[in-house]
């Protein structure tokens, strides 16, 4: 067995790691015309990757169920000892792709772990390697770069901050050393507030960007934390800036061919920032959305050129503008609880909603396009509760 992991690793190398090509999809931001799979993370004590296959009208069907060989776990909702769950990291993005790889956290075990994606068949991965400390506690979100060959993973736990490697057909290269954030968390973290969000590449590459939550109660306002990307690595030292207006920034989505990134704030709704040169983010516009209860989680459709976010108490989709207003709003009746983690290839915007004591797992298929409406065309049930499931990811 062995051997055989081995040999198809290099095989994947040779065939999608020299040197980014203009046919391998996997490398442009996963927002792409003909997508193939849908990834999200189980979460559970024995972590796992749920692959879904996408059919050529973009509804899903069943896939396969991949151990990350890593522990997952979730945070502490509000007080000590109450599992949180939906919205079991606080974070958005705790797997990616990049070329033909994926990354995922393990939270329960402090670890990242690395796969390849087989080339016929998007729903079969294979580890490369083995899984890697993340040098902190509580791994939630992980970026990857395909032009830098680099990897980092936000903690938000006891030993919080960000921690940077190489990766290659080989698997993972250890960490580099931990970029600290003093949070006073514990581990698991108590949250949602005062918890890292999500970590994230610029649009260019020369940055990597983390959302981090405020604690309004106790009168602490979140950050975007910037790292410059310097000589074939990430800095250690890096910048925070706190945009007017903000409070609890979450997840992100990065507007193509800009410096302005729609980022999700739990307090209110959304705001398009913009990033300097440096890392210092500004507030262009701020948009309250009406009637919700923590919006969370951001996706931007080329296709529809707009970001839609989601609101794990509301069963709902919102459209965000690139100006920052409000577009078209979409009043889900599948009887899920709400969505959280989002992902948009094509026409099609992917929703997961995870389970809970009276609703199954789902993940709810919707057209942005067809008709400049909003429908939804699937609500796919993933066999077993997975209230813990989080991330969206699409190949």
């Amino acid at each position: 067995m062995f051997y055989k992991t081995f040999a198809l690793s290099v095989l994947f190398g040779l065939l999608f790691t020299a040197q980014a090509k203009p046919w391998d999809r996997r490398v442009y931001d996963h927002d792409y015309d003909k997508v193939s799979a849908v990834y999200f993370i189980s979460n559970d004590v024995q972590n796992a990757i749920v692959s879904l296959k996408i059919n050529e009208d973009g509804t899903l069907c069943d896939g396969s169920f991949t151990p990350t060989g890593g522990a997952g776990m979730s945070g502490y909702f509000g007080a000590p000892n109450v599992t949180a769950g939906p919205d079991s990291l606080f974070s958005q993005s705790p797997l990616t792709v990049v070329r033909n790889f994926v990354f995922a956290v393990n939270p329960g075990s402090n670890t990242l772990s690395m796969f390849s994606i087989a080339p016929w068949d998007s729903t079969k991965l294979t580890p490369i390697g083995s899984p890697v400390s993340t040098l902190g506690e509580f791994p939630m979100s992980v970026a990857a770069h395909h032009e830098h060959n680099t990897v980092c993973v936000a903690n938000s736990g006891a030993k919080a901050g960000i921690a940077c490697t190489k990766y290659s057909w080989r698997g993972l290269e250890p960490m580099d050393g931990l970029r600290p954030f003093d949070l006073g968390q514990t581990t698991p973290p108590i949250g949602p507030t005062n918890t890292v969000s999500q970590t994230f590449f610029s649009e260019d590459g020369t940055q990597l960007l983390t959302t981090v939550k405020g604690n309004p109660p106790f009168g602490t306002t979140g950050y975007l934390s910037s790292f410059p990307f310097d000589h074939d690595h990430v800095s250690m030292t890096g910048t925070k800036s706190s945009p007017a207006g903000t409070l609890v920034l979450f997840g992100a989505a990065k507007i193509p061919r800009s410096n302005d990134v729609l980022v999700t704030d739990a307090s209110f709704g959304a705001v398009i920032l913009s990033v300097s040169d440096v890392g210092i983010a500004t507030t262009e516009s701020s948009l309250k959305i009406a009637g919700q209860a923590a919006t969370c989680w951001a996706a931007y459709s080329h296709a529809s050129k707009s970001g839609f976010v989601a609101d794990v108490a509301i069963n709902r989709l919102v459209e965000v503008t690139n100006d920052g207003a409000v577009g078209r709003i979409f009043n889900s009746k599948n009887g899920n609880p709400g969505m959280t983690d989002l992902a948009a290839g094509g026409k099609i915007v992917y929703a997961l909603s995870p389970g809970n004591a009276t609703a199954e797992t789902a993940v709810a298929v919707f057209d942005v396009v067809s008709g400049g409406q909003i429908t939804e065309l699937q609500n796919f049930k993933v066999k077993g509760e997975m209230k813990s499931a989080a991330g969206m990811v699409l190949v």
